[in-house]
């Protein structure tokens, strides 16, 4: 469907979704798999949504000029995007009537990263001819880290240690400073023991392929939310790999996802944890705008020292250990552990996690936005000048929100959004701006991926006609300043700036888009926070910055 407003065009997808709630997905349904069995062979070969799907199929199958079922009809010259036919899609013209678009996006564009519809996950078996694709993106992004000392760069005075994923097809220019996967796994950052891969959609076997091949029989476990048949098909994946273990997220709410995006890397040498934006698949580490957190390498503690040793001024250490045993799983444990027996002073960011629950009285604090409140009532600076200065939200998938602006948005989240300082603020929430960045038709078209990127946009036509006001809070994709206007977001930030935009009160990188399933929802007349998934992210406060 297409929807017009005060800041231009919006993609908005289609699905069979009836549930307000599904504000992030669900897991697959049977039949689908099914039919992926009886020999589906196009597509990924990997759990993932409708809408990486469709877009999958719409890169591999590109629609051609010479094709008996295309119409004579070409639009003009200058509307094709001709420059996207080596990335296996040819055809990027947007003059389609809106009742057409909205018929494409009925049958191609359902939904992505657990947005809104209840998914569904194929069953495919890798073929070799279906590897060549992501072999050319692996090869190139080869030479570009053979092309730059990631070490060096590490150590370039990076105080923020926020990093973006180089990007195919812009300006070299560009990815100077910018990390693939490749180059986190790189032996430069240290000798590898063993790994831990937090994450939502996982291609197993490229993700052994981006360690270097001295590392890629260490012990890898990956924790995953996948149930039932998309479950089994994980397995599946890693049957060829002794060396891979499993730890199933709990996700006993309807809805819920495990959206966490991080690695923890245990060396010889120390400790690193990283957190990140990107599904574990070619696709999210090639032609999209993602952000990476990296720690420093955090060193062992003497032994025999206290586990408590080795705390920052921000809380990291006990934060992490915090997030990791709401999974309640023995498997993880082990990381526990190690995380106990290392320093992580160094570190400068405050961990803000989301976990699934229902959560009362002191723990409604420790999750979702009211998490983000408490940190920013507690270490976020109350100046007066900086109460009238915007919010913005930046995100790739948009859950139910409400009926209109009073029944979470601008009423509790944006209440979370505004805290600073212990005081009372004088000026009403509503009085502060709310700039919600979200790409349109016209970025996605234009797009280095070319339509196929709105497969990372998932954003329902159910949904979308139940919130028709949220629209007019829109501000379309722009990233000029390191040459990813054209590289579409996957990234999701929060913060608040300035007016003019030189100076910033706090910058959040999370997994977490803009629905209630990944921040939470206040019930029971707010005396109880529910979050239906798992998410991560790292909040930056210009306190934790400044030499004491």
């Amino acid at each position: 469907m297409l929807q017009e407003g005060a800041y231009g065009k919006w993609t908005v997808s289609s699905s069979d979704e009836s549930t307000e709630e599904n504000s992030d997905g669900e897991k697959p349904s049977t039949s689908s798999l099914l039919g992926a069995a009886r020999g589906r062979t196009s597509g990924p070969q990997y759990p993932c949504s409708e809408a990486r799907k469709a877009a999958h199929k719409r890169k591999a199958s590109p629609l051609k000029f010479g094709d008996k079922s295309f119409t004579t009809d070409v639009p003009p010259a200058g509307k094709q995007r001709t420059g996207q036919e080596g990335l296996g899609w040819c055809l990027s013209s947007s003059d389609e009537e809106p009742e057409d678009q909205e018929k494409h996006a009925h049958r191609e564009t359902l939904k992505e990263e657990k947005g809104d519809a209840p998914e569904e996950h194929p069953l495919n078996l890798r073929k070799d001819d279906e590897l060549s694709e992501n072999q050319k993106v692996e090869e190139y992004n080869e030479v570009l880290s053979e092309a730059q000392d990631t070490w060096d760069l590490l150590n370039g005075g990076n105080v923020f240690r926020f990093f973006l994923t180089k990007v195919r097809g812009i300006e070299q220019s560009y990815n100077s400073g910018a990390l693939h996967i490749k180059d986190i796994l790189s032996p430069l950052f240290g000798t590898l023991i063993s790994s831990a891969q937090f994450n939502y959609c996982i291609d197993v076997g490229w993700l052994v392929r981006q360690y270097p091949q001295e590392f890629r029989k260490k012990p890898l476990l990956i924790v995953h939310g996948e149930k039932r048949e998309s479950k089994a098909e994980l397995l599946a994946q890693a049957r060829p790999y002794e060396n891979i273990s499993f730890c199933q997220a709990k996700l006993d709410i309807a809805f819920g996802t495990h959206h966490t995006k991080m690695m923890l890397l245990l060396y010889e040498e120390g400790l690193r944890v990283v957190i990140h934006t990107s599904n574990l698949i070619a696709e999210d580490w090639h032609q999209k705008t993602q952000g990476i957190w990296l720690s420093p390498l955090y060193p062992r503690l003497p032994q025999g020292t206290s586990g408590s040793a080795g705390e920052s001024e921000t809380n990291f250490k006990s934060d992490l250990i915090s997030y990791l045993t709401a999974y309640n799983s023995p498997t993880l444990k082990e990381w526990i552990d190690r995380i106990q027996e290392h320093d992580l002073s160094e570190t400068r960011v405050y961990l803000l996690g989301s976990t699934p629950g229902r959560y009362q009285g002191a723990d409604k604090e420790k999750w979702g936005h009211l998490r983000l409140r408490k940190l920013l009532k507690e270490h976020a600076s109350s100046i007066p000048a900086q109460e009238s200065w915007p919010v913005v939200g930046q995100f790739s998938s948009i859950g139910s929100v409400g009926a209109d602006g009073s029944k979470w948005l601008c009423s509790e989240f944006q209440e979370s959004l505004v805290a600073a300082g212990s005081s009372v603020t004088t000026l009403l929430k509503c009085d502060v701006p709310v700039y919600l960045v979200y790409p349109t038709v016209s970025n996605v078209r234009q797009s280095l991926e070319g339509y196929p990127a709105g497969g990372s946009l998932p954003y329902s036509i159910q949904t979308a006609q139940k919130q028709l006001w949220l629209h007019s809070y829109f501000h379309k994709w722009s990233a000029e300043v390191s040459g990813r206007s054209h590289a579409m977001p996957h990234i999701k930030t929060y913060m608040r700036p300035s007016h003019d935009f030189q100076k910033i009160a706090w910058f959040l990188v999370t997994s977490a888009n803009l629905s209630k399933a990944a921040w939470g929802a206040l019930e029971k007349n707010g005396t109880q926070l529910m979050i239906r998934s798992y998410e991560l992210g790292v909040l930056f406060l210009p306190s934790a910055f400044v030499s004491s």
